[in-house]
């Protein structure tokens, strides 16, 4: 399952999610879309719609290696600050690039969505044991669903909560317009429920170290299963939305990862197909520029 004390398949992951998220995120012309690559435009769930939370997965994997020796202190905080801040400004330069006009600068992006996920996660791993992170993703998800709660309509486009909040803090000009009327779908309260993402990553991650590949295949593809299922059931209550990352959206994409990542373990681990895959490994070794650059 190791390789140079990284799992393999979880850097095939990586590199398969950072390509899908090019394509979805920057397809050349909106206009000429093939509809696999478009998202729900609401509730509901698409092909395009497992890139996104593929990709703060994968984050979450990285840092049970990058992570594994740190202890909650100043320089930690320091360096976590750093990264997402990085990655923060990243993503308000390709928004301006995009739209080079201050009155109307969109503010939350893709980038700073992950940014903001990555540094809530890293402090949450950095501070609490295993089974408290377990408990921090039942809180986050409970306490997210909670707030929707506040608004007379929690899941709709106009009067959530989530639309109301982002509205206060940026401004109807600095948010997205695709929606018909301002909502941003990388908003802040959000990024609560996109956070589980990334701590899902971390302990899939953690939870691997040590494993036979079949043993891995055969856990990953029972976890996957039982989140699917508990998300199917779930989206009579609380409907699967991107664009909201309702709870159930968090729980059908973190179980379709694992299934895929079940696969590639098949793949490369066992099967041994590593000609197939190291193209995609290379790929997402790094990220964040091969995504800023797909931009320019």
């Amino acid at each position: 399952m190791q390789n140079s004390g990284r799992f393999y398949a979880l850097d095939v992951l990586r590199g398969l999610a950072i390509a899908l998220m090019i394509l979805v995120n920057t397809p050349g012309s909106w206009s000429h879309v093939y509809s696999l690559l478009l998202h729900a435009r609401w509730d509901g769930f698409t092909f395009a719609d497992i890139v996104f939370p593929g990709f703060l997965f994968v984050v979450g994997a990285a840092m049970a290696f990058s992570m594994k020796d740190s202890r909650l202190n100043s320089a930690a905080v320091m360096k976590i600050g750093k990264r997402a801040l990085l990655m923060f400004g990243c993503g308000l330069l390709l928004n301006f690039l995009s739209h080079p006009d201050l009155a109307t600068l969109r503010i939350p992006g893709v980038l700073q969505r992950i940014a903001l996920c990555y540094a809530l996660a890293a402090l949450l791993v950095l501070s609490l044991p295993k089974r408290g992170l377990w408990a921090a993703i039942l809180l986050l998800l409970g306490g997210y669903f909670a707030l929707l709660q506040l608004s007379p309509a929690p899941f709709s486009l106009e009067q959530n909560i989530v639309r109301t909040l982002d509205l206060a803090v940026f401004g109807t000009a600095h948010v997205y317009q695709g929606f018909g009327v301002p909502f941003d779908p990388e908003g802040l309260l959000s990024t609560l429920p996109a956070t589980v993402n990334v701590l899902l990553g971390y302990l899939v991650a953690t939870g691997l170290k040590g494993k036979a590949p079949m043993q891995a295949v055969r856990e990953l593809a029972v976890f996957g299963a039982m989140l699917v299922l508990l998300a199917l059931a779930g989206h009579w209550v609380w409907p699967v939305n991107k664009a909201l990352w309702s709870a159930t959206y968090v729980a059908l994409s973190s179980g379709i990862l694992l299934w895929l990542l079940a696969a590639l373990v098949y793949l490369v681990d066992i099967r041994k197909a590593t000609t197939l895959t190291e193209p995609l490994r290379i790929y997402g070794t790094n990220p964040l520029f091969i995504y800023m650059l797909s931009w320019m």
